[in-house]
């Protein structure tokens, strides 16, 4: 929806911005095919590791992601559908967290080449906090990638 590689870089704009919050690395922009709802545009993905300072908690994280999602023009009007942007927290340092409102390390995050693959390319030697190894769960995964493009 609208140009993909501007929102991405206004959202990352935003996090950096944030008081508190500052990105570290960020990946490259991969295309993705639509994983729920097939007819519809692919998807630009990108990671961003950011560095919080420790008076922001995982929660402060995601309040000002939803806030950023909503200045940007987010729209949650369909699941699975178009969106102008997307941000969510997939991991959080070593945390674990489940509440109604979060869930640390994000529940899906490793069933997604769209969200491993643009990991990999900041953090390859990445662990979750159940100890297995970013390599191990791709490994686990079918799916392609093609020079910025994935497949799954």
């Amino acid at each position: 929806m609208g140009d993909t590689d501007a929102n991405l870089a206004n959202a990352i704009a935003a996090i950096d911005s944030l008081e508190g919050v500052s990105v570290s690395e960020t990946s490259s922009i991969f295309r993705t095919e639509p994983q729920e709802k097939k007819d519809q545009s692919w998807f630009a993905n990108q990671v961003v590791s950011v560095i919080c300072s420790e008076y922001v908690t995982a929660y402060n994280l995601l309040n000002n992601l939803l806030k950023i999602e909503n200045t940007l023009g987010r729209v949650r009007d369909e699941r699975f559908g178009p969106r102008v942007i997307d941000l969510d927290v997939l991991l959080f340092g070593n945390n674990v967290i489940e509440s109604e409102d979060l869930i640390v390390p994000h529940p899906r995050m490793t069933e997604r080449a769209f969200v491993l693959v643009p990991l990999q390319e900041i953090a390859p030697q990445l662990q979750f906090p159940d100890g297995r190894g970013l390599e191990d769960v791709l490994a686990n995964l079918e799916y392609r990638v093609d020079a910025d493009q994935i497949w799954q």
